[in-house]
């Protein structure tokens, strides 16, 4: 039977990343094993911290490069507090995604890339697919309570995985894709199942620590188990789904 670095490996495949509130440590570590196998996706997705780590990449910013960006950030770094439709104004982060990104838009890109956001005017996930990357990944990280909504065109948009939590929404059919799911470890969330599609394996790295902005040293501890099972994840036998930990 063959390995999961094998499956990848024999033809080119796409890569989708879920939300995960900042589970953007996680998505970077498996990214990052990726990279050191020499396994790139031709085309990614994500929403929320899938979709900061899919268009990061994307950009050009190598896997390493936005390791050593996360490992050493800080809650001061995004902390923006201010009145209105959430608790942070977002502009500290937009303003350290437009100084980080190699590329601000989508047309440049080293690789197509869909970010879920959700539309609140028209109730419904929409996929960035051209345009300003760090505002669509601005947009798809606004986690609603903690960050205002982004104005785009004529409405205002918050997180992707409001809806589309896989972020698989900007994933066109047919595609050969590695989903990296995170787990959720939220209690309305435990019983949903994982997404399911045809020539879709998804990856499953379980314990995760899971992390926020007063528990960003969990995030560095989820960064370095994510590493390992990823690592441990690619000699496994090839299967729909591969858990590994």
């Amino acid at each position: 039977m063959k390995t999961l670095r094998e499956w990848l490996a024999e033809a080119p495949f796409s890569l989708t990343m879920s939300s995960g509130f900042f589970g953007f440590f996680a998505h970077c570590g498996m990214m990052t094993v990726l990279e050191d196998e020499g396994l790139l996706p031709r085309r990614l997705s994500g929403s929320s911290a899938g979709a900061l780590v899919a268009g990061s990449w994307a950009s050009g910013l190598d896997a390493p490069e936005l390791a050593r960006e996360l490992l050493r950030i800080e809650r001061a770094d995004f902390w923006d507090p201010r009145p209105g439709l959430g608790l942070l104004r977002g502009q500290l982060f937009r303003a350290r995604l437009e100084s980080l990104l190699p590329n601000a838009h989508f047309g440049g890109c080293r690789a197509p890339v869909g970010v879920s956001v959700f539309d609140l005017r028209r109730r419904r996930t929409r996929v960035l697919t051209e345009g300003a990357l760090p505002v669509a990944l601005h947009a798809s990280c606004a986690v609603p309570l903690m960050f205002h909504p982004v104005r785009y065109e004529d409405t205002l948009l918050v997180d992707g995985g409001v809806l589309d939590r896989p972020g698989l929404e900007g994933m066109p059919a047919g595609e050969r894709v590695l989903f990296h799911h995170l787990a959720s470890k939220s209690p309305w969330r435990t019983s949903l199942e994982l997404p399911t599609r045809a020539h879709m394996t998804t990856l499953v790295i379980e314990e995760l620590p899971r992390s926020g902005p007063f528990a960003i040293e969990n995030g560095r501890r989820a960064f370095a188990a994510a590493r390992r099972a990823t690592r441990a994840a690619l000699r496994l036998p090839h299967a729909s789904v591969v858990r590994a930990r």
